[in-house]
C-alpha cells in the first residue's frame, strides 16, 4: 500500500471538513457544554510558532472533549483594533484597514491549514462595526452605572506610539509594552473606567479561581495591592513655624512607627511643594528636584538602587502623636499618584527613608527594635526619645518591640501589630487619624490618541457639556478614509468630529480619542456565545449557559492586563443584569469569566524567544511544507510540557514525522496489508520463528498496554501533560510493533482491530488529518463517521494489570536472584519460589526469617 503523504491527506480532509461544517457547535444538545478558548490573535503579521503552540493546545482540548461526549464551543476571532495593528500597517506603508483584513485572511488560511477545529460561523473581528457597536454600548452602560469618568491626570505618554498608556502597559523599567520607547509623564484630560470600584471584589475572588496558576493570581493580587493601615493628619506650620488650620493627610501601613518619624516628604509634583517654598531661598532647590524627575519614569524613581534626590521646603508640619515639628522636604521617590503624594518619613523603619536621611544628615531615631538587638536593652524602658541615631547599616523593617514611643513603649511593633492597632485607636479617639485601606490599583485609563480603535461615544457641547451618544445612535462608525501615513487622525477629520448635540441640536464636537484595545478583548468571550445578535451584545441565557469558559489558554504576559480587565468587565456586566442569573454557574454569578487557565510557555531557538528582530524565526509554513501540519502539531506538543518553554529542534520535528510514518505502517500492518516504498520494498517483515507461545504472551502484553495507555492518555490530557500523553501513545506503538512481527496465522484479528482503532483514536486530537485518513480509508470506518466524532476508547483498569510480576530475592540485604510469580500468588508460594532460587547462595544454612514485600522483593535473613 502507498506510503504516508501528509500534504495530500491534509488538503483532502481540510476540504471535506469545511464542506461539511463539521466543527459547528450544536446550539441545542443533551450533551454537557464545554467552552474551550485560546486568546485571540492580533492580525499584525503572519502566524508564528507561538500561535501554533497556543492554538494546537486548545485544539487538542476541543477534539478530545468532543470525543469524551461534550458539546464543545471552540470559536476564533481577531483582536484587530489598536496599536499593534496600526503600527504594523504604518511600517508597511499601508492603511490599517487594508493591512488588518489582509492579515486576517492570511491567518485564517494558516489556521485552517493546521487543521484547527474552530466553529467558523462564530468568528468575531473587533474592528467590525457589528462588534464594536456593542463595545460602545457597554461604554454607555458603564456610563449609566457611574463607572466612566473624565478627568485631568498625569499620564504615561509613549512618544513612539504617540498615545497615552495605562499603568499596566508600562513595563521593563518604564518602557512601552509595545514599542519599548521610554515613557514620559504628561498632564491630560482623559477617560477612565473606574475599575477601583471593584478592587476588593477583584482581590477577594482570586481565592475562587482554583483552576488558575498561583503565579498569575499572585501577580494580580500584587497589582491590586490592598494595604491596610491608617490615614494620619499632620498640621502644617506657617513661615514662622506656628501651627495653622491646614492639615496634610498621609497613609501608612505602620502607625506603630509614628514616634520614629523625623521628617516629612512631598512628591515634587505635589501642589504644596512650590507653594511652601515660593519666594524663599528654598524655591530653587525644590524646582531643581522637580526638573530632575520630569523625564524620569515611575519605575526609575522607585528603583531601590537610584540615589535619592531631595530639597528642604523651609516649612514644617506637626506630628499628631507627640507634637514634634518635622521639616518638610520634597523627594524624587515619593509619587503623586500613589497614596496622597505625601509620606511620613521613618528612616529607622524604611530603607529609602534611611538612605535619604543618611544623605541629608537627618535624624534616624529607633522606634521598633528586634527582640534580639542589643539596642533593646538600652531602650526597653525609654518612653521619651533618648537616641536620635541607630548603629545600623540599614533600616529594620521586621517585627519587634516599640521603643521611645510614649505610652506605647514595649508593645509589639510591626505590620498589623498590637502596637499599630493601639496607635490607631489613640488617634481616632482624638480626631487625628483613622483606620484606612488603600490600593495600588488605579482606575483604567482607556483614552488613546490614535485612529485605529473603537471611537469613544461621547459628544462635547458648549451648552450641554459632555453628552453620551444615545444608544439608538450607536455605533459611532470609524471613518475608513483617514490617511495615517500622511499624519491624519480623527482630530483632523471634520466629517467625523463635526456633529449636532443630541440634546440641544446645536453644533458640537465629537470625541476624537479612541478606546484602549483591551476594551475590545475584555468581553469577546461573551460575544462568542451569541455572535449574530443585533439587539444586545449577547443573550443573557446564552452567556449563562456557556460561561465561565471551562478552559482558557494564553500567555503569561496577559496576567495583569487582559485577564484583570476581563474580570472587571464581567463583574460590571453582571451588576448591570446582563449575565450571572440564578441559573448561571456559581463562578459566573461572582463575575468570573474563566474557570481554568493555562499559560503556555514560549517557543525558543538557541535559548532566545523566536523573534524577527533576532533573526531566529522558523516560519510554520516552512515546517508544514517539509513535514506536514500533523507532524508540526505533534512535535510542538511533545517537546515540552505546555506551561514550559520549548526549544525548537529540526531533528525533533523530523523524528515526529518518522513516528507518524511508523503509525501509518503499523495500522496497515494490523489490517494484514504491508506498506511498500517507492521501489516496492516491504517496509516491515514477519518473524517466522515466533511460536504460538510467543503469540499468547505478546497478545497478553498488548492487551494490558492498550488498557493502561488509554487510561494514561486520558489522565494526561486532563492534567495537560500532553507530552507524556504522546509518549504513552509511542509506547503503545512499540508494543503493537512487537505483536505484528507475528505471522498472520498466529494473530488474534479482534485484538489487531482493537489495537489499530485505539492507536488511531488516541492520536486523533493531536494528528487529526493522518488519523482521519487511517480511520476512514484504511480501517474502513467511514460508515461510522469522522474519527473525531467517535467516542473516546474505554479501558478496564483490571485488564491493565500484569498477570505476573518479577521480584528481587535478597539474602541478608544483597540481591542473589530474581523470580517471576503470579500476581495473585500467596506469600507462602512466593517464599517457596524465593528459597528455591536462593538455595545455592544459602549453602545449606537455615533461614531465620523470610520477608515478602508485596510486588517488590523477598528478603531472606540467614
Amino acid at each position: 500500500m502507498r506510503q504516508y503523504d501528509p500534504h495530500a491527506i491534509e488538503e483532502k480532509w481540510q476540504k471535506i471538513w469545511e464542506a461539511g461544517d463539521v466543527n459547528r457547535m450544536l446550539p441545542l444538545s443533551d450533551k454537557p457544554p464545554f467552552y474551550v478558548l485560546e486568546m485571540f490573535p492580533y492580525p499584525s503579521g503572519d502566524v508564528h510558532m507561538g500561535h501554533v503552540r497556543n492554538y494546537t493546545i486548545g485544539d487538542v482540548v476541543s477534539r478530545s472533549k468532543r470525543m469524551q461526549g461534550y458539546n464543545v464551543l471552540h470559536p476564533i476571532g481577531w483582536d484587530s483594533f489598536g496599536l499593534p495593528a496600526e503600527n504594523a500597517a504604518i511600517r508597511q506603508n499601508s492603511s490599517p484597514v487594508v493591512w488588518t483584513y489582509a492579515n486576517i485572511e492570511k491567518q485564517r488560511a494558516s489556521f485552517k491549514r493546521l487543521g484547527f477545529s474552530y466553529d467558523w460561523s462564530r468568528v468575531v473581528i473587533t474592528s467590525d462595526p457589528s462588534y464594536y457597536r456593542w463595545g460602545q454600548w457597554i461604554f454607555r452602560t458603564f456610563w449609566d452605572r457611574g463607572l466612566v469618568e473624565r478627568r485631568s491626570s498625569p499620564v504615561n505618554w509613549c512618544p513612539g506610539c504617540k498615545t497615552v498608556l495605562a499603568n499596566e502597559q508600562v513595563v521593563d523599567d518604564g518602557h512601552c509594552w509595545r514599542c519599548k520607547s521610554s515613557i514620559e509623564k504628561r498632564e491630560l484630560e482623559q477617560w477612565f473606567f473606574k475599575i477601583t470600584d471593584y478592587a476588593d471584589e477583584l482581590l477577594d475572588d482570586l481565592s475562587e479561581l482554583t483552576g488558575w496558576p498561583e503565579r498569575v493570581k499572585q501577580m494580580q493580587a500584587n497589582w491590586i495591592g490592598r494595604s491596610v493601615g491608617a490615614d494620619l493628619r499632620f498640621t502644617l506650620c506657617d513661615a514662622e513655624g506656628e501651627p495653622t488650620d491646614e492639615t496634610i493627610t498621609v497613609f501608612t501601613t505602620r502607625p506603630d512607627t509614628l514616634f520614629g518619624c523625623s521628617f516629612f516628604l512631598l512628591a515634587p509634583e505635589h501642589p504644596l511643594a512650590l507653594r511652601l517654598s515660593a519666594g524663599t531661598p528654598y524655591e530653587a532647590g525644590v524646582r531643581a528636584v522637580q526638573e530632575s524627575v520630569a523625564a524620569a519614569t515611575t519605575i526609575e524613581r522607585e528603583a531601590a538602587e537610584r540615589e535619592k534626590q531631595g530639597a528642604f521646603t523651609g516649612r514644617y508640619v506637626i506630628n499628631p502623636i507627640n507634637d514634634e515639628k518635622l521639616p518638610v522636604w520634597v523627594s524624587d521617590y515619593v509619587l503623586m499618584d500613589y497614596g496622597t503624594g505625601a509620606v511620613m518619613a521613618v528612616p529607622s523603619g524604611d530603607q529609602r527613608d534611611f538612605e535619604f536621611a543618611r544623605k541629608y544628615g537627618l535624624p534616624i531615631p529607633p522606634v521598633v527594635v528586634s527582640r534580639d538587638d542589643p539596642l533593646l536593652a538600652e531602650l526597653a524602658s525609654a518612653t521619651e526619645r533618648v537616641l536620635d541615631e541607630v548603629p545600623w547599616s540599614e533600616a529594620y523593617t521586621g517585627p519587634g518591640l516599640m521603643v521611645q514611643s510614649g505610652e506605647f513603649t514595649g508593645l509589639a511593633g510591626g505590620k498589623d501589630s498590637e502596637g499599630s492597632a493601639a496607635v490607631i485607636v489613640w488617634l481616632e479617639s482624638r480626631g487625628l487619624g483613622a483606620a484606612s485601606v488603600r490600593y495600588r490599583l488605579r482606575d483604567w485609563l482607556i483614552s488613546r490618541q490614535r485612529y485605529w480603535g473603537n471611537p469613544i461615544p461621547v459628544i462635547h457641547c458648549e451648552d450641554c457639556g459632555i453628552v453620551p451618544v444615545p444608544y439608538e445612535d450607536l455605533p459611532v462608525v470609524l471613518p475608513l478614509d483617514v490617511d495615517v501615513i500622511a499624519g491624519e487622525s480623527l482630530a483632523s477629520h471634520r466629517e467625523f468630529y463635526e456633529v449636532d448635540c443630541p440634546v440641544c441640536g446645536r453644533s458640537a464636537h465629537r470625541e476624537t480619542d479612541t478606546m484602549d484595545t483591551f476594551t475590545c478583548s475584555s468581553w469577546y468571550y461573551l460575544r462568542y456565545t451569541d455572535p449574530h445578535n443585533t439587539n444586545v451584545p449577547f443573550d443573557a441565557l446564552a452567556a449563562d449557559a456557556w460561561l465561565p469558559v471551562d478552559q482558557y489558554i494564553g500567555g503569561i504576559e496577559h496576567a495583569i492586563l487582559h485577564l484583570l480587565y476581563s474580570r472587571f468587565f464581567t463583574k460590571g456586566l453582571r451588576d448591570a443584569g446582563l449575565l450571572g442569573g440564578t441559573n448561571a454557574a456559581g463562578l459566573l454569578q461572582k463575575g468570573e469569566p474563566f474557570a481554568n487557565l493555562l499559560t503556555q510557555g514560549m517557543v525558543k531557538l538557541g535559548g532566545e524567544t523566536m523573534s524577527k528582530s533576532r533573526g531566529n524565526v522558523v516560519a510554520p509554513e516552512e515546517a508544514i511544507a517539509r513535514y506536514g501540519a500533523d507532524a508540526l502539531r505533534v512535535y510542538i506538543l511533545f517537546m515540552a510540557p505546555p506551561d514550559k518553554d520549548l526549544e525548537w529542534s529540526e531533528e525533533g520535528l523530523e523524528g515526529i514525522w518518522r513516528f507518524l510514518n511508523r503509525v501509518w505502517r503499523i495500522v496497515y500492518d494490523l489490517t494484514g496489508e504491508r506498506v511498500i516504498d517507492s521501489e516496492d520494498n516491504l517496509l516491515s517483515l514477519y518473524d517466522e520463528s515466533l511460536s504460538a507461545s510467543d503469540a499468547a504472551s505478546r497478545g497478553a502484553e498488548l492487551t494490558r498496554t492498550i488498557h493502561r495507555v488509554i487510561g494514561k492518555v486520558e489522565d494526561d490530557l486532563a492534567r495537560f501533560n500532553l507530552n507524556t500523553a504522546i509518549a504513552a501513545i509511542m509506547e503503545l506503538a512499540n508494543t503493537i510493533s512487537a505483536y505484528i512481527k507475528l505471522p498472520l496465522a498466529l494473530r488474534d484479528e479482534r485484538l489487531c482491530a482493537q489495537a489499530a482503532e485505539t492507536l488511531v483514536l488516541l492520536l486523533a486530537p493531536m494528528a487529526p488529518h493522518c488519523t482521519e485518513e487511517l480511520w476512514n480509508e484504511v480501517l474502513g470506518k467511514s460508515q461510522q463517521g469522522s474519527v473525531h466524532a467517535q467516542p473516546w476508547p474505554e479501558h478496564d483498569p483490571r485488564k491493565a494489570l500484569a498477570e505476573t510480576v518479577e521480584l528481587a530475592v535478597q539474602l541478608n540485604g544483597k540481591i542473589k536472584a530474581r523470580i517471576t510469580v503470579a500476581l495473585d500468588a500467596s506469600d507462602d508460594e512466593v517464599k517457596a519460589e524465593a528459597l528455591k532460587a536462593a538455595a545455592a547462595a544459602l549453602e545449606g544454612r537455615e533461614p531465620r526469617k523470610v520477608i515478602v514485600v508485596k510486588g517488590k522483593l523477598v528478603n531472606i535473613v540467614a
